[in-house]
């Protein structure tokens, strides 16, 4: 096999290039680096996701900010990247934290349309993962607003 050259991902979407490698004529393959420690991703209902993604932009002091978040319109949820072993410990209820494993993770799709799933918040625009511990705090804080404007009803 011959090498080609590299993808040309830009540097602020976190890719690394990798060398392209022709497999057969005219057919080029772009070697795909499994990440070293894949994020885990922890999931809430959208109404609630959307609260702490404006928590935690509108507090600026806040930890590293929000990191990137996928949005499944068809399930209804929001999905934030957070540190690898954030699933181990994680234990809010309404939530759920899986790991990843690197599995599923595309970077560089386009936004979501209405019942799409794709990023709302795509990597290349906000840093690399949300703090855990400021996503609980901003998730709680979402959960007390939406049962208060619920009661108001």
């Amino acid at each position: 096999m011959e090498s080609t050259g590299t993808n040309t991902a830009p540097a602020s979407s976190g890719a690394t290039p990798v060398p392209a490698v022709a497999v057969a004529p005219g057919i080029v393959a772009v070697a795909v680096a499994a990440p070293a420690e894949a994020p885990d991703l922890v999931t809430v209902p959208t109404r609630q996701g959307l609260e702490a993604v404006d928590i935690i932009r509108r507090a600026a002091s806040l930890a590293g900010g929000v990191g990137p978040v996928l949005h499944d319109g068809a399930g209804d949820t929001l999905g934030f990247l957070v540190p690898p072993g954030t699933a181990d410990a994680w234990d809010l209820p309404g939530s759920a934290c899986t790991q990843t494993n690197g599995r599923g993770m595309r970077f560089g799709d386009v936004s979501p349309t209405a019942g799409d799933t794709g990023w709302l918040l795509p990597p290349e625009a906000v840093g690399p993962v949300t703090d855990p511990e400021v996503l609980r705090a901003a998730l709680g804080e979402a959960a007390r607003l939406i049962e208060a404007a619920d009661n108001c009803r």
